[in-house]
């Protein structure tokens, strides 16, 4: 079954390019994924299949293929919103959603993911256990479609989920993997700091919000310098501190806003409880008024060791010629909401090289330029097939 899974890939090659190449040229943004959700619907009419549509908290669409021997349930994830971004590519396929871009390559995932379901969907009578096929919405934006799919209760029968992601860094037939930790969690806050505006000739009548909001701006760092241990991974950004106003007025309120970066959730509630201790001190020490946002967006995604040294050892063993190598990718500190999957099953995601063909260095993902080598499709259908063909045997 799986060499004529892996021959049915080969020939649908193209097919999976242009799908590629239609999605591209119409992104949506995420949560208004109304016609890339239609374009996936459509394909599956039809179909020997079960569809549930408008899943979560958006487009998100479950479709389950259920093989006729016994087997074990297994998800396959492929995001399909993308970015406001304004493309910069020279390519015929260019969107034409001004200012909105696949520059991440969850086009590619749909893509790929697509053929490789409609084939199991033709080999039904041969196929083991039950695949749900997970085409999600919102990636790119928390709170993510992840979390609504997993709370849905559509998914609760899994036994394993798997899920793929292009990078740029490697060229096509390069798959890489990271097992436990392997990308960041991340937090979002805005402080607004309210204290008594004034004439800057006349400091001692106002309380100066700006001064409180830069202490704040320095003392958030020394959580990673003299509260993490130097072992764990932490990062905290200022990413926006509007304090605009007058060259000799004293302002009375600021707003900051701000992200963090995580590998562990211990190290996600020591940072969370820090940045709220010291909006406290703030207050104490500046006689100001805080008033403090702190939102967890995404988990740490954590790759299970088990099922991650079965795709390593699946993707070593095999054969197929547009599979070249398993590289070992160092942990990532961006956030990804399979993350999601990743808590409640055992799960594994992993990395597609993509870097374009003929250039020393690629444009990394949610850059204007981005771009791919088409190869990748195919790389990735053929990887995911041979990873379910094993875990399924």
């Amino acid at each position: 079954m799986k060499d004529q899974l892996m021959k049915m890939l080969e020939d649908r090659k193209e097919e999976m390019i242009q799908i590629r190449r239609y999605l591209h040229e119409h992104p949506e943004l995420s949560f208004k994924e109304e016609k890339t959700a239609q374009y996936i619907i459509d394909f599956y009419k039809g179909k020997d299949v079960e569809i549930h549509t408008n899943v979560g908290n958006g487009y998100g669409i479950i479709v389950t293929i259920k093989g006729e021997r016994p087997g074990k349930t297994i998800g396959l994830r492929a995001d399909f919103d993308a970015l406001p971004i304004h493309e910069e590519t020279d390519v015929p396929f260019k969107s034409k959603n001004e200012g909105v871009m696949h520059a991440c390559g969850h086009d590619a995932h749909t893509a790929y993911l697509l053929v490789l379901a409609d084939c199991l969907i033709q080999l039904k009578s041969k196929l083991s256990g039950t695949y749900k096929i997970i085409h999600q919405h919102a990636e790119e934006v928390p709170p993510g479609g992840a979390k609504s799919m997993v709370e849905s209760g559509l998914l609760d029968d899994l036994d394993v989920v798997y899920g793929t992601h292009l990078f740029p860094t490697h060229p096509a037939g390069d798959v890489g993997y990271c097992s436990g930790y392997a990308m960041a969690g991340r937090s979002y806050f805005k402080l607004k700091i309210q204290g008594v505006g004034g004439h800057g000739s006349s400091p001692h009548l106002a309380n100066d919000a700006i001064v409180a909001g830069a202490h704040f701006v320095t003392a958030v760092q020394t959580i990673i310098s003299r509260r993490l241990n130097p072992f764990d991974m932490g990062v905290i950004t200022i990413g926006s501190f509007d304090g605009k106003g007058q060259f000799n007025i004293i302002k009375d309120s600021i707003e900051i806003e701000g992200d963090v970066r995580y590998m562990t959730a211990d190290t996600q509630k020591l940072i969370d409880k820090e940045v709220h201790r010291i909006v406290k001190g703030i207050e104490e020490e500046f006689g100001v008024t805080c008033e403090l946002e702190y939102v967890p967006d995404y988990p740490s995604l954590y790759n299970d060791p088990e099922i991650t040294a079965d795709v390593v050892k699946t993707i070593e063993n095999s054969s197929e010629p547009e599979i070249h190598k398993i590289v070992e990718f160092p942990r990532f500190s961006g956030s990804e909401d399979f993350s999601y999957y990743a808590e409640k099953f055992p799960a594994c995601f992993f990395y597609i090289g993509s870097k374009p063909k003929g250039v020393e260095k690629a444009y990394f993902n949610h850059h204007p330029k981005w771009d791919i080598d088409e190869d990748a499709l195919l790389v990735a259908a053929k990887a995911v097939a041979e990873v379910v063909c094993s875990y399924n045997k």
